[in-house]
């Protein structure tokens, strides 16, 4: 299964073109990755998002927010102007969730939590045999929505993803 939530900070706008068809929009954008360790340099890699969720960056995301993405991750063979391959990581995105509008310095490392005193005894409930006792009425669970765009495209032969 090849699923990963990556926090990145946008580099450049998303800029949207369509397929051949001049059916399926396309954006991609430019983001940073920080390193693991605070002596790591961050990462660069291009985000593809595909159909409605291409809408959704150009309307939604701008240069300097900071994001949470959900997608997938790939490895691409590009040949370059002097004749070497080089291989380059592609994230297709599946969600997008914004954190912020500015690229904050992060917040410090969380505290350990420390254990709660614990409640005093609650009253006792009564039986469900008694008449007073009456169930709360159930809340109607809100629907989720689903994004049906794709997450991949169809590739040509000799494209795969990342060879674990």
């Amino acid at each position: 299964m090849n699923h990963c939530l990556l926090e990145v900070d946008v580099l450049e706008a998303p800029q949207v073109r369509y397929t051949q068809d001049n059916q399926t929009p396309v954006a991609e954008m430019l983001v940073q990755v920080e390193g693991l360790r605070p002596d790591d340099p961050p990462g660069q890699l291009k985000v593809v998002g595909w159909g409605n969720l291409a809408q959704d960056l150009q309307n939604r995301v701008q240069p300097g927010q900071r994001l949470v993405l959900e997608g997938r991750l790939r490895m691409n063979t590009v040949t370059r102007n002097d004749g070497v391959k080089e291989k380059r990581v592609e994230f297709t995105l599946a969600r997008l969730h914004p954190l912020g509008t500015g690229a904050a310095p992060r917040p410090a490392a969380p505290q350990p939590q420390r254990m709660a005193t614990p409640a005093a005894p609650s009253a006792p409930r009564p039986s469900a045999a008694s008449p007073t006792a009456a169930a709360p009425a159930p809340q109607p669970a809100a629907q989720p929505s689903w994004n049906t765009s794709p997450l991949v495209p169809d590739l040509p032969e000799g494209d795969d993803d990342i060879p674990f």
